[in-house]
Protein backbone atom coordinates (compact mmCIF):
# COMPACT_ATOMS: atom_id res chain seq x y z
CA UNK A 1 0.00 0.00 0.00
CA UNK A 2 3.13 2.32 1.37
CA UNK A 3 4.02 2.15 -2.51
CA UNK A 4 0.55 2.91 -4.45
CA UNK A 5 1.00 6.13 -2.60
CA UNK A 6 4.58 6.96 -2.82
CA UNK A 7 3.88 6.51 -7.12
CA UNK A 8 0.48 8.68 -6.67
CA UNK A 9 3.02 11.69 -4.61
CA UNK A 10 5.78 11.07 -7.65
CA UNK A 11 2.66 11.53 -10.32
CA UNK A 12 1.36 14.38 -8.77
CA UNK A 13 4.60 16.06 -7.75
CA UNK A 14 6.75 15.87 -10.87
CA UNK A 15 4.26 18.20 -13.17
CA UNK A 16 3.90 20.57 -10.43
CA UNK A 17 7.58 20.64 -9.52
CA UNK A 18 9.02 21.04 -13.15
CA UNK A 19 7.10 24.63 -13.49
CA UNK A 20 9.13 25.71 -10.72
CA UNK A 21 12.60 24.06 -11.59
CA UNK A 22 15.10 26.36 -9.40
CA UNK A 23 13.75 24.96 -5.89
CA UNK A 24 14.86 22.15 -5.02
CA UNK A 25 12.67 19.24 -3.97
CA UNK A 26 12.75 20.16 -0.26
CA UNK A 27 12.37 23.84 -0.44
CA UNK A 28 9.68 23.08 -3.24
CA UNK A 29 7.91 20.43 -0.08
CA UNK A 30 8.41 23.19 2.18
CA UNK A 31 6.38 25.45 -0.25
CA UNK A 32 3.53 23.12 -0.68
CA UNK A 33 3.39 23.01 2.97
CA UNK A 34 2.96 26.40 3.22
CA UNK A 35 0.43 26.50 0.64
CA UNK A 36 -1.25 24.12 2.17
CA UNK A 37 -1.52 25.86 5.94
CA UNK A 38 0.76 23.14 7.13
CA UNK A 39 2.93 24.75 9.67
CA UNK A 40 4.98 22.32 11.34
CA UNK A 41 8.13 20.22 10.99
CA UNK A 42 8.73 18.71 7.23
CA UNK A 43 9.09 15.65 8.49
CA UNK A 44 5.21 15.47 10.13
CA UNK A 45 4.24 16.14 6.46
CA UNK A 46 1.40 13.54 6.18
CA UNK A 47 1.16 12.19 1.85
CA UNK A 48 -2.44 12.85 2.37
CA UNK A 49 -1.96 16.31 3.07
CA UNK A 50 0.91 16.81 -0.11
CA UNK A 51 -1.59 14.30 -2.27
CA UNK A 52 -4.71 16.36 -1.59
CA UNK A 53 -2.76 20.03 -1.93
CA UNK A 54 -1.13 18.62 -5.26
CA UNK A 55 -4.72 17.60 -6.41
CA UNK A 56 -6.71 20.55 -5.64
CA UNK A 57 -3.68 23.29 -6.65
CA UNK A 58 -4.10 23.94 -9.59
CA UNK A 59 -8.31 23.86 -9.43
CA UNK A 60 -10.50 26.78 -8.73
CA UNK A 61 -11.01 28.01 -5.13
CA UNK A 62 -14.57 26.83 -5.22
CA UNK A 63 -14.08 23.19 -6.66
CA UNK A 64 -15.24 19.97 -5.11
CA UNK A 65 -12.52 17.97 -2.80
CA UNK A 66 -11.60 15.13 -4.21
CA UNK A 67 -12.91 11.82 -2.78
CA UNK A 68 -16.48 14.06 -1.77
CA UNK A 69 -16.89 14.79 -5.07
CA UNK A 70 -19.26 11.39 -5.41
CA UNK A 71 -21.16 12.45 -2.46
CA UNK A 72 -22.17 16.31 -3.47
CA UNK A 73 -25.87 17.12 -4.02
CA UNK A 74 -26.52 20.03 -5.67
CA UNK A 75 -30.14 20.29 -4.10
CA UNK A 76 -30.23 19.28 -0.38
CA UNK A 77 -33.71 17.98 -0.43
CA UNK A 78 -33.22 15.52 -2.74
CA UNK A 79 -29.81 14.64 -0.63
CA UNK A 80 -31.86 14.33 2.78
CA UNK A 81 -34.46 12.43 0.82
CA UNK A 82 -31.75 10.11 -0.42
CA UNK A 83 -30.52 9.34 2.91
CA UNK A 84 -33.63 8.44 4.15
CA UNK A 85 -33.98 6.24 2.06
CA UNK A 86 -36.96 7.60 -0.36
CA UNK A 87 -35.00 8.26 -3.22
CA UNK A 88 -33.35 5.68 -4.74
CA UNK A 89 -30.10 5.88 -6.53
Amino acid sequence: MKCKRLNEVIELLQPEWQKEPDLNLLQFLQKLASEAGFNGDLVDLTDDILIYHLKMRSSSKDAAIPGLQKDYEEDFKTALLKARGVIKE
